[in-house]
């Protein structure tokens, strides 16, 4: 890993990836783009890992593509921008599919493909200052690569809005259109993560990455006989599984569980 990209993982469990381009605002070229892919493979095979926190270093969360990278994607042939763009596109969806939960630490600009980083997590956490911006067309190009990601997040009314008019919109307005959960003053950005970092881990480990699947799995799905059967079916497995029956017995014994340092020793 080179010095454009740390990661550290707490004794909880809880893995923080940091962009550390502060001097060009985070902003991410195609090196980037593979060591965030390459961190987030390691991650997500590290059992131990109980949540991602997405932050960077500097007055802003990431300016979006780099200048030189934009140049030198200006000279490729069609073809060799599509591979470029399919490195993007295979980074954002491991990000998306992190089996933990994701939280993302914005503060001040996140424009661009920065957009769809947000986008990718499963929550984000803004400074009352952050802003953000869909600055793609303002240059003839398209947000095209992390589209699936941030219509999912703010639908797709918003998204013909803001994919459209390329307007910078407040931490309060996207909190407003379901890109953001929280918004906060700049320096409450690390207590506000923290709480739902502790909120996260603070519960049964598989149970957390399971329900994340779910979510993930059940949207948009049409309600009857057979979906009813899988729901009804996983439930049953979780709570005879090991974990289900400890979360039980610390409920009805009163106790912290297991993984809070409970039990019955």
């Amino acid at each position: 890993m080179s010095d454009k990209l740390q990661c550290e993982i707490d004794s909880e469990g809880v893995a923080t990836v940091t962009l550390n381009r502060p001097d060009i605002h985070n902003a991410f070229d195609d090196g980037l783009i593979r060591e965030l892919g390459e961190t987030f493979d390691q991650l997500s095979q590290n059992p131990e890992i109980r949540a991602l926190v997405l932050a960077s270093n500097g007055k802003n969360f990431s300016a979006g593509a780099d200048l030189n990278w934009m140049k030198r994607m200006a000279e490729y042939s069609e073809e060799e921008n599509r591979h470029d763009a399919a490195a993007l596109a295979a980074m954002l969806h491991k990000l998306d599919t992190f089996p933990a939960p994701t939280i993302a630490r914005v503060q001040g600009a996140a424009f661009g493909g920065a957009v769809g980083l947000v986008s990718c997590c499963d929550m984000a956490v803004a400074s009352e200052r952050a802003s953000f911006c869909l600055s793609e067309v303002k240059i003839g190009l398209l947000p095209a690569t992390i589209s699936p990601y941030v219509i999912n997040a703010v639908g797709t009314r918003q998204a013909r809005r803001y994919f459209v008019t390329a307007e910078r919109f407040s931490a309060e307005r996207a909190r407003e259109i379901g890109l953001v959960s929280e918004v906060c003053p700049e320096g409450e950005l690390n207590l506000t993560v923290q709480n739902l970092v502790n909120a996260i881990t603070d519960n049964g480990p598989k149970a957390v990455a399971m329900s994340k699947q779910l979510a993930m799995s059940m949207s948009n799905r049409v309600i009857n006989e057979e979906l009813q059967g899988q729901t009804s079916a996983l439930i049953a497995a979780v709570r005879v599984s090991p974990e289900g029956q400890e979360g039980l017995s610390a409920f009805l014994e009163k106790r912290a569980p297991e993984w809070m340092g409970g039990g019955n020793e």
